[in-house]
């Protein structure tokens, strides 16, 4: 991580071998657990991204998804929100809601909803997504289970659940 951004600081902003540093760096320190020091990382290279590749939509969209993430990781999770809705509301006009990242961005979405105990939120989006999801990946996809599970947590940990709710919630799991 540090050797690897110490090696290539010296050199342009927009050098490849020096982000990729930036990206060694931030990736490091997440994997280790010490998301405070790579969230600035993070956020100088989404800077940097936006400053001189703002035409890259794609990587700019995974740059605030890592920050978002970061920002989870520290319990800052109205800023994560901010950020989840962002970038899923950009996915949705750029894909459509059955592209694999779409859904993606989705469910990351109803993890930060989740957080805030957003039920209702967290609800009428994984219900959204669960038809697409498993017409696009499959009823025992990865990212469709995640949205069961998200819809389920979200009928089961409501303090105003219903009967009917709670039921709902034993079904899918």
């Amino acid at each position: 991580g540090w050797a690897c951004w110490k090696t290539y600081l010296g050199r342009p902003e927009t050098d490849g071998f020096r982000w990729r540093g930036m990206i060694g760096l931030a990736s490091a320190l997440v994997t280790s657990k010490r998301s405070a020091e790579a969230l600035p990382v993070l956020e100088a290279y989404l800077a940097l991204l936006r400053r001189s590749w703002s035409h890259d939509g794609r990587n700019i969209l995974v740059a605030q998804n890592n920050v978002g993430i970061c920002l989870s990781e520290l319990k800052r999770h109205d800023e994560a929100l901010v950020i989840q809705r962002e970038i899923y509301s950009r996915r949705m006009a750029r894909h459509g809601v059955s592209d694999e990242n779409t859904i993606l961005c989705g469910c990351n979405l109803c993890l930060a909803l989740s957080q805030l105990e957003l039920w209702d939120e967290t609800k009428d989006l994984a219900r959204k997504l669960l038809p697409a999801a498993r017409r696009s990946l499959g009823a025992d996809a990865n990212l469709t289970l995640t949205l069961n599970h998200h819809l389920a947590d979200a009928l089961q940990l409501n303090p105003e659940a219903t009967r009917d709710d709670l039921l709902e919630a034993e079904t899918i799991m």
